[in-house]
């Protein structure tokens, strides 16, 4: 690995906030670390195409991004539903029998095996679904808050139905057997979704070191400048570790 090589930070959104959300980590990150905002179907820059709702639809969009040969160790970091679309690709890949990055890191997203607080997205009236939503702080606020909720419902659904699909996946073991993958588990007291102690369950998806870091914030604590500055940390430990680990030629 040549010294001069970044880390890659490939990064998934959640759910409806679009890859925005990463816009100024590359100024918080630090140096050695480059931010890469990873879009899906459907979403801010992808808007004519259908969005993913199964496992299988996702995996046939994103897997190929990290099936070829990588420049060094990357890492990658899901917010939110992204979380759970980092851990299924980390997982496609192991069970591939392909490398997977160096570092899982995961926030505001409770772990898979536990029940969802969040409703059968095929079964809750948009009322409901918004009701549910507004009470756990997972939807935004917005200047005008009415039509911005009525244009992402579409949106809202879809991604539920994808974050079900997902959950319900990962609950079945692996034909590869557990993950060995270092986790970062980043998580806020004041998230009611996946408070810290909710969201140290994700020890249970790994073999590997789990960590699990607060950070100030509700659901959408991303939008802040301390996330970005640990996960820059983090990438750069990932760095020297890796180098550290190839023998001397």
């Amino acid at each position: 690995m040549a010294d001069g090589q970044p880390v890659r930070l490939h990064c998934f959104a959640h759910s409806e906030g679009g890859l925005s959300l990463f816009d100024h980590w590359g100024a918080s990150t630090g140096g050695g670390v480059e931010v890469r905002a990873v879009a899906l179907p459907g979403g801010a820059r992808r808007r004519s195409e259908a969005r993913a709702t199964t496992r299988e639809a996702l995996l046939a969009d994103v897997l190929p991004h990290f099936t070829g040969a990588q420049p060094g160790p990357y890492v990658l970091y899901g917010h939110g539903l992204g979380a759970m679309v980092a851990f299924t690709v980390t997982r496609a890949l192991h069970e591939a029998g392909l490398p997977g990055p160096a570092l899982l890191a995961v926030g505001a997203c409770p772990p898979p095996h536990t029940p969802s607080a969040l409703p059968d997205v095929r079964a809750v009236t948009d009322a409901e679904l918004l009701d549910v939503l507004g009470g756990k702080g997972a939807v935004p606020p917005h200047s005008d808050e009415g039509i911005w909720l009525r244009a992402m419902l579409p949106v809202l659904r879809a991604d539920l139905e994808l974050a079900q699909a997902l959950e319900g996946a990962a609950r079945t073991p692996s034909s590869a057997g557990p993950l060995t993958t270092p986790v970062l588990v980043l998580a806020s007291q004041h998230n009611p979704l996946a408070p810290p102690a909710i969201a140290a369950g994700w020890r249970q998806c790994t073999q590997g070191p789990t960590w699990l870091r607060t950070v100030p914030g509700r659901h959408f604590f991303a939008t802040g400048r301390e996330l970005p500055a640990l996960l820059g940390r983090a990438c750069r430990v990932t760095r020297r570790l890796a180098r550290q680990s190839v023998p001397a030629g």
